[in-house]
C-alpha cells in the first residue's frame, strides 16, 4: 500500500519562518559589519603592542634623543641617518662594538639551533618506541620548557658560580676533571655558558615539536620499509627527515629568531656586566640605550637589526619554498 505524501513548504512551518526572520538577510549590515568587530579587539591590541611602539623606535632613530631630552623627548632635534652612520661605521667605538657583537650573536644562534635541533631530534626518536615509563620522560624532558624563563637562568647563574656553583664541585671535586676552578660567567666560557643555558630552555621545544611530527607519519610506511630490508638508519633518511620537512622548516627559523633575538638569557646570565664573549647584539643594543642615555642610536641598531632579521627570513622562506616545490 502506498503513502501519498505532501510536500509543506518550508515558510509553513513556524520555526523556519522565525529563523528566517531572525536570518542575515533581514540585517545585511550587521552581517557586513560582524567580521570587523570581531576583529577589532586583536587589531587594536596589535597596535598598541607592537605597530604603535615599533614606529615611534623608528622615529626615535632619526632623532638626536639623549639625556638631555628625556623630560622633554619630543623636543629632541632631528638626526637624520647620523644614529645610522655612527652604527655601521666600524672605525669608532660604537660601530666596532656593534660588529663585534653581531658576530657573537651569529654563532650563539647557530651553534645554539643546531644542537637543540639535534637534541630534540634524538630524543624524539628515541622516545618513539613504546616502553613502560615513557609517559614520565617525555614530561620529565619538557619540565625546562614549563618554568619560567626567568627562574631556570637564575638558577644557572647561582650553579655557574665559580667557588660556590654546583657545576665547578661537580667538575672539580667529584670528578676530578679539572685541577682548577674556571669562571663560566667571565672571559671566554661565557659564549659557552650562554649556549648552555639557551640550549637547555630551547632543545624542549625542538623535541616537543619533532615529536608531534614524528607522530603523524603512518607506522606502516616503517614497517613496510623493514619488509624490504631498511635499516634504521636508512629509513630515518629516506623515511623521516623528508616526512619532517615542513616541520623543520618552520622549527628552525622560529629557533633562529628566538636566539637571534634572546634578552632574557644574557641579561639574568650576567647582569649589566656582560662579557666581551657573551655580547649579544640586543644586550649590546641594551646598553647603547640605558648605560650612555643614547636612545637615538640605541634605536638605529634595533631597526638595523629588525630589517637583517627581516632579510633572513625572507630570503630563507624563499630557498626553502623553492626546495619545497621541486621535492
Amino acid at each position: 500500500m502506498s503513502v501519498a505524501t505532501e510536500q509543506v513548504p518550508a515558510e509553513a512551518v513556524p520555526g523556519v519562518r522565525a529563523a528566517k526572520k531572525r536570518g542575515p538577510d533581514h540585517r545585511p549590515g550587521l552581517s557586513r559589519k560582524l567580521p570587523y568587530l570581531l576583529l577589532a579587539p586583536a587589531v587594536l591590541l596589535e597596535l598598541l603592542i607592537h605597530i604603535i611602539p615599533m614606529l615611534v623606535g623608528i622615529w626615535m632613530s632619526f632623532v638626536k634623543l639623549t639625556k638631555f631630552f628625556i623630560a622633554n623627548w619630543s623636543a629632541a632635534p632631528w638626526a637624520g641617518l647620523n644614529n645610522y652612520r655612527v652604527a655601521v661605521d666600524i672605525h669608532n667605538s660604537v660601530g666596532e662594538g656593534l660588529l663585534k657583537s653581531f658576530g657573537v650573536t651569529v654563532a650563539f644562534s647557530l651553534i645554539t639551533v643546531i644542537l637543540s635541533w639535534c637534541l630534540g631530534m634524538a630524543a624524539a626518536v628515541a622516545l618513539q618506541p613504546p616502553f613502560k615509563g615513557r609517559s614520565a620522560i617525555r614530561t620529565l624532558f619538557l619540565v625546562p620548557y614549563a618554568l619560567p624563563a626567568y627562574a631556570g637562568i637564575l638558577t644557572w647563574n647561582f650553579m655557574l658560580q665559580r667557588d660556590t656553583g654546583a657545576v665547578n664541585h661537580v667538575l672539580v671535586d667529584n670528578l676530578g676533571l679539572m685541577s682548577d676552578r674556571p669562571f663560566w660567567l667571565l672571559g671566554g666560557n661565557a659564549l659557552t655558558s650562554l649556549i648552555t643555558v639557551a640550549l637547555w630552555r630551547l632543545w624542549p621545544f625542538a623535541f616537543l615539536t619533532l615529536m608531534a611530527g614524528l607522530q603523524s607519519i603512518p607506522r606502516d610506511v616503517y614497517e613496510a620499509a623493514s619488509v624490504d630490508g631498511a635499516g634504521s638508519v636508512r629509513q630515518w633518511r629516506n623515511i623521516t627527515l623528508p616526512s619532517l620537512r615542513p616541520v623543520n622548516l618552520v622549527l628552525v627559523l622560529v629557533l633562529f629568531l628566538w636566539t637571534f633575538s634572546d634578552f632574557n638569557t644574557p641579561y639574568v646570565l650576567f647582569g649589566t656586566a656582560q662579557p666581551p664573549a657573551g655580547d649579544l647584539i640586543t644586550f649590546h643594543i641594551y646598553n647603547a640605550s640605558f648605560l650612555t642615555w643614547n636612545f637615538g642610536s640605541g634605536a638605529a641598531m634595533s631597526v638595523l637589526l629588525l630589517i637583517f632579521l627581516m632579510i633572513v627570513t625572507g630570503a630563507y622562506l624563499i630557498v626553502t619554498g623553492r626546495r619545497s616545490r621541486r621535492a
